[in-house]
């Protein structure tokens, strides 16, 4: 599909925009077209309200200036070509020149072998498990009496299930069936013979055979949501509209598995210290030991396409077997609470590297995530439930992960208040450290973690049966077919373990500010130091960024300083040069905006930024939007992935930053909201109203919240039905969250 523009230069830029949008969005109503839109825009930026198309012309078209452009909805797929100018124009005519690859012609066959549970398979493992006398495995050694229940386990599973090799084709659509490549085969058969008539007939054949598959794996998507089979349907919309959230399984050979393995053991070190004995508690005498109903609860609650670990037990069979297995697990979980120790079998690993970005660079453009065995997950979230039940519920208010009812969304309103409400003084200014550390959860010392949770009250046994998880574990790297050698491990805890976010949160519990004029904001590694200068007088802010520094020197945590940035939020009128920072020598670069914790701070605390990038990805899921519309999927399931999809998008921590936007900043964002409504047929609720029921939500889980740092902000007043409203001086900090909210709960508490 092709549009013609022509912008006159005196045109207004804004109306211009408006109605090319409405135009081309009707157009995009078919999204598996190519659509290119050319002319002469003069100076009119379309990527300003569809910035999901892409501008081919790189070169000037009229003296210095580009003013001929051409967009399409393919990246990379044309090249302009400047020509001599056509008649007495003075514009340079252009060739467009594809040059876009197919993917079927890219994209490599994969090859894989998947395991198949024929009809009945668990149920033969059940009777076999049930039959199974598991007092003959019973051992004084753990290790012993583990490795062989699980090694029995995985007997059991190779005897039932069949392995299978497959191929998996690119851009192969998910209706396509037997019939429709046999019909596919027969149209080509046709074209090389050269008989017109048997073409047309197959041609005819074929299209309605694609429409019947179409039609069928359409009602079977509907079929998954009406049985609410949300993982079903969301992986058929996922076929249907060929999209990829997070890149593929990385490719590599034998040797660069071995090097991932080393690269990813860097941070072990030497346990030198002798680490302290933890001081005896109040409740250093309970024993704990878990149930069996407790076992079996866990099992049934687990993923059963949860990936098996090296012991190579998955979780179907731990969930389809949970009664039979249940008793001997729990007598393996209460040896190793009693001993303190947990078996090698149990703490090895196998890491997958996933690609962080799409081209690598570097070893680091790696992530390495654990599969620990799933009993061993199992028996984790037991233990963290009885950990988490002994910790103080005022611990650490500022760390905002892994806690109930908090989110990225408190964290950063946390900071911004902290600024904006030192900002209303005179003279004042406010430098935001924002602390990057490299792979944190790989650098903690066991010894010291153990001090810490002792010194916070666990029991004595808690502690070392910590200690031994996190000491002396089995790790290997898996590429494809390539798996590393063992390396052995007794430092960090491996990323995919269900303790590990909580351990880390203990373990850097203690790292809070020394100075009341500074505020640190966390959420699990991610640090922001909120400092708040008066005066000029910075010697608080820079004490605590070297309290920082040696905190951080002294619990082995590894400062990524060109990650590690600053904003400084300086809305004086008389402004005076900043010194820079510098952490260990080196200069902290200064910018202008960072994206923490998925929201664009800028240094004016507008968020012209934040909202483009927000902007540009619910355009971008539009797509998806209409290619689902286009292969009629109901109504339902139309809202469903708009709700999942886009609004996530344009609504995440919009209590943050919606009272703040521009009034054309809140048209572009609803202009999307009113196209997702056109495709789904369905009223929408607008932005404005979203953020109003999210405002009174978040509020409301405030007030709940007695441990939460904004709790003391909502006082009642006398008469007990209003809240007090917080003083502000000027409109950026009454248009934030905290005063917003407050009048948002004192209109609903007027409502008759």
């Amino acid at each position: 599909m092709v549009t013609a523009v022509y912008i006159p230069p005196d045109a207004n830029a804004n109306s211009a925009i408006g109605h090319l949008h409405d135009s081309i969005s009707r157009q995009q109503r078919y999204p598996d077209a190519v659509h290119i839109i050319a002319g002469d825009f003069n100076h009119v930026d379309l990527k300003l309200v569809l910035p999901n198309l892409h501008q081919h012309v790189k070169c000037t078209t009229r003296e210095a200036k580009t003013l001929d452009k051409v967009y399409t909805n393919i990246k990379l797929g044309f090249r302009a070509r400047p020509l001599p100018h056509l008649g007495q124009s003075d514009h340079l005519s252009l060739l467009l020149i594809p040059a876009y690859t197919p993917l079927r012609k890219t994209a490599p066959t994969i090859k894989k072998t998947v395991k198949i549970w024929p009809d009945g398979a668990s149920q033969q493992l059940q009777d076999c498990f049930e039959r199974t006398n598991w007092d003959v495995f019973e051992h004084p050694d753990l290790e012993v009496f583990t490795d062989s229940v699980l090694c029995y386990i995985k007997n059991c599973i190779d005897t039932v299930t069949v392995d299978r090799h497959i191929r998996v084709y690119p851009n192969r659509k998910p209706w396509m069936n037997r019939e429709v490549q046999q019909l596919l085969r027969e149209r080509n058969t046709a074209f090389r013979s050269g008989d017109r008539v048997l073409y047309s007939s197959t041609r005819a054949n074929l299209k309605r055979g694609i429409k019947k598959a179409k039609m069928d794996y359409k009602r079977r998507i509907e079929g998954w949501l009406d049985s609410n089979n949300s993982r079903e349907v969301w992986k058929g919309v996922q076929h249907l509209t060929n999209y990829r959230t997070t890149p593929g399984a990385a490719e590599a050979d034998s040797s660069l598995v071995e090097e991932l393995n080393l690269f990813f053991t860097r941070f072990e070190v030497e346990n030198s210290d002798t680490p302290t004995r933890p001081h005896p508690v109040a409740h250093s005498s309970l024993s704990f030991t878990v149930k069996e109903q407790e076992v079996r609860s866990i099992l049934k609650t687990v993923n059963p396409r949860k990936a098996a670990g090296p012991d190579g037990v998955s979780g179907r069979v731990l969930k389809d077997c949970a009664d039979q297995l249940a008793g001997v697990l729990t007598r393996i979980f209460n040896q190793s609470l009693a001993q303190s120790t947990v078996p090698p079998c149990l703490k090895s690993s196998i890491i997958v590297p996933l690609p962080k970005k799409t081209h690598i660079t570097s070893l680091n453009d790696y992530r390495p995530v654990a599969l620990s065995p799933v009993v061993m997950k199992c028996f984790e979230k037991l233990v963290r439930s009885h950990m988490t039940s002994l910790l103080p519920t005022s611990l650490d208010p500022h760390q905002f992960a892994y806690r109930a009812k908090r989110s990225t969304e408190d964290a950063i309103v946390t900071a911004l208040h902290t600024a904006l409400s030192h900002l209303e003084k005179q003279g004042s200014y406010v430098r935001m450290l924002f602390v990057d550390y490299s792979s944190a959860f790989n650098t903690i010392l066991p010894h010291k973690l153990v001090n810490k949770l002792s010194e916070l009250g666990l029991p004595h046994s808690t502690c070392s049966w910590m200690k031994s998880f996190l000491s002396d574990r089995s790790q290997r790297v898996r590429v494809g077919p390539h798996t590393s050698k063992a390396l052995t491990l007794s430092t960090g805890s491996p990323q995919g373990c269900v303790l590990s976010p909580l351990l880390y949160t203990l373990y850097t519990h203690d790292c809070i500010p020394a100075h009341h004029s500074n505020t640190t904001v966390k959420f699990a590694d991610d640090t922001a130091v909120v400092g708040l200068i008066s005066g000029g007088d910075e010697s608080a802010y820079r004490d605590e960024v070297d309290q920082l520094t040696m905190w951080r020197r002294e619990n082995n945590l590894l400062l990524n300083t060109k990650r590690t940035k600053e904003v400084i939020i300086d809305f004086r009128r008389k402004k005076t040069a900043v010194p820079p920072l510098f952490i260990s020598g080196v200069c902290v670069e200064r910018v202008a905006d960072f994206r923490f914790l998925g929201v664009h701070i800028e240094e004016d605390l507008t968020w012209g930024v934040n909202t483009s990038e927000l902007l540009k990805k619910a355009q971008q899921r539009l797509h998806f939007l209409r290619v689902l519309r286009k292969n009629n999927i109901s109504q339902r399931l139309l809202v469903s992935f708009y709700r999942c999809s886009i609004e996530s998008i344009i609504t995440y921590c919009v209590c943050v930053w919606f009272s703040r936007c521009t009034v054309a900043q809140r048209k572009a964002l609803q202009r999307v909201i009113n196209t997702a409504q056109r495709i789904t047929g369905c009223p929408l609720l607008p932005l404005e109203e979203l953020h109003c029921s999210r405002c009174l939500k978040k509020a409301q889980e405030i007030l709940k919240d007695t441990s939460h740092p904004g709790h003391s902000l909502f006082e009642l007043l006398p008469s007990g039905r209003r809240f007090r409203s917080i003083k502000t001086r000027t409109d950026r900090f009454k248009e934030s969250f905290y005063p917003v909210a407050i009048t948002t709960l004192n209109a609903v508490k007027n409502k008759p």
